[in-house]
């Protein structure tokens, strides 16, 4: 359970000239709104560093203070209403810096032309795109591994059981906020999202695209204990709207003191989405599509490639911890905007060694290839195909998988791949109806091309 913070005293300061003045240094060593770290803590944290002889609540009044200076307004939340509020930390200066120069459109055409290989390039992020439905569903409690989950995706199966439903709802969600992301927010909007995501899962228990009617949803943490009561049913809708007329305004004019860079405002609807709890369940799913949806709307286009589900997966009570942080101190925004900023940071840092890594393997493979007299033998499409499986972006192929990312014919992809068995470099095995393709050993294969 998170610590709450104490009361605040309003006058730290005047109190501190009666009681503690020997003192007086100490605490002013407080009186910063970030550690020497760049850390923003809350008091469930902070209480941990108070020197011993300090009083609790006059040192969270005095970092307190020091913070309220800072503290801008961005988005009233809740019922009864909340102002919440943000300040600028280091930790949002890198994400905001990192987002504008690697995620942009421009920056996927410069990935591309750099690489040189368009096919390829297409190969990796379509490939890629998978990972933020899988990772989201995982963080859902969806019991299914990465491998099985890609291998649902690619060979387009028919899900059986809950958890795959779950993986492919959420990849039809990822979808549809990439294809609606030149509509305006409305509430309409968020409660489709919330169908195309859960129909068909458990209709009884998602209830797809209604509102919650009641106040019986609570959020419970692995001891079953509430962790957080969402605002009231009555209501729900109008203060949807609020929002949806929140993130329809125009928050990028750099000479309005109302700015809020993008990927703050993204990670905003993220957080007032899992705040207001408006589903009986996949709320969590809806609250990341709408951040995604957000940036595809402004532009940043390689966040479809960007999987921040797949890092909140890997600390799921450091994530709920945002969320409380934020709720327990007066809506404090930037608890959770820091937390989702260096997620994202890292994110961006594992796409961008993803394509570089793509890059390098490109240059040693074609090598190879030059020297192996295999250059002038295969296609251009079997050539991306064998690259793709080399690399390890993709382990098993079909027909239908190859014809999705190639954009050719089923029979185009059934040649590129049964050409590939032809040369030894693929071999085959029958899956039920279905040949699933996989590369052969690269070991086997040069040892083969040198006998």
């Amino acid at each position: 359970m998170v610590k709450r913070p104490p009361a605040l005293i309003e006058n730290p300061f005047a109190q501190l000239s009666v009681q503690q003045s020997n003192l007086i240094g100490e605490y002013l060593e407080l009186f910063t709104p970030l550690d020497d770290k760049g850390r923003y803590q809350h008091f469930d944290e902070l209480r941990f560093r108070i020197p011993k002889e300090l009083d609790h609540s006059l040192a969270w009044s005095v970092v307190k203070q020091a913070r309220q200076r800072q503290l801008n307004p961005i988005i009233p939340l809740g019922e009864p209403e909340q102002l919440g509020k943000l300040l600028l930390t280091p930790a949002m200066q890198m994400a905001m810096a990192e987002a504008d120069r690697h995620t942009s459109r421009a920056a996927l055409e410069w990935i591309s032309g750099n690489i040189g290989e368009l096919q390829h390039v297409q190969y990796l992020l379509k490939d890629l795109v998978e990972d933020e439905a899988i990772s989201s569903s995982q963080l859902e409690g969806a019991a299914t591994t990465t491998k099985v989950a890609k291998a649902l995706l690619k060979r387009q199966l028919g899900p059986r059981s809950p958890d795959e439903k779950m993986i492919v709802g959420n990849f039809r969600l990822m979808q549809f906020a990439w294809n609606q992301r030149h509509k305006p927010l409305s509430t309409e909007l968020i409660t489709e999202m919330h169908r195309v995501g859960v129909e068909g899962i458990d209709d009884d228990k998602y209830q797809p695209g209604a509102l919650r009617a009641d106040d019986e949803v609570v959020v419970v943490d692995a001891e079953g204990n509430i962790v957080h009561t969402p605002p009231p049913a009555k209501g729900l809708e109008r203060r949807l709207t609020k929002l949806a007329k929140w993130a329809n305004g125009n928050h990028h004019d750099v000479e309005s003191s109302q700015y809020l860079h993008p990927l703050l405002k993204a990670i905003v609807l993220h957080f007032a989405i899992g705040f207001e709890h408006p589903f009986r369940d996949g709320n969590g799913r809806v609250a990341r599509s709408l951040f995604y949806w957000y940036l595809f709307k402004q532009d940043f286009a390689a966040f479809r490639y960007i999987a921040i589900s797949t890092l909140l997966k890997a600390a799921p009570v450091q994530y709920g911890k945002s969320y409380l942080f934020t709720e327990t101190d007066e809506m404090d925004l930037t608890y959770f905007i820091d937390y989702q900023c260096r997620v994202i940071t890292r994110a961006i840092a594992e796409f961008k060694s993803a394509c570089q890594r793509a890059m390098d393997n490109i240059q040693t493979f074609n090598t190879f290839l030059y020297e192996s007299g295999l250059y002038r033998e295969l296609s251009d499409k079997q050539k991306t195909v064998l690259q793709v499986a080399k690399n390890g972006i993709a382990s098993q192929f079909t027909a239908a998988n190859v014809k999705e990312n190639l954009g050719c014919s089923y029979n185009t992809a059934a040649s590129v791949l049964n050409g590939l068995v032809q040369k030894k470099l693929f071999k085959k095995e029958k899956s039920g109806r279905e040949w699933i393709y996989s590369m052969v050993d690269v070991d086997r294969i040069v040892q083969d091309w040198k006998s």
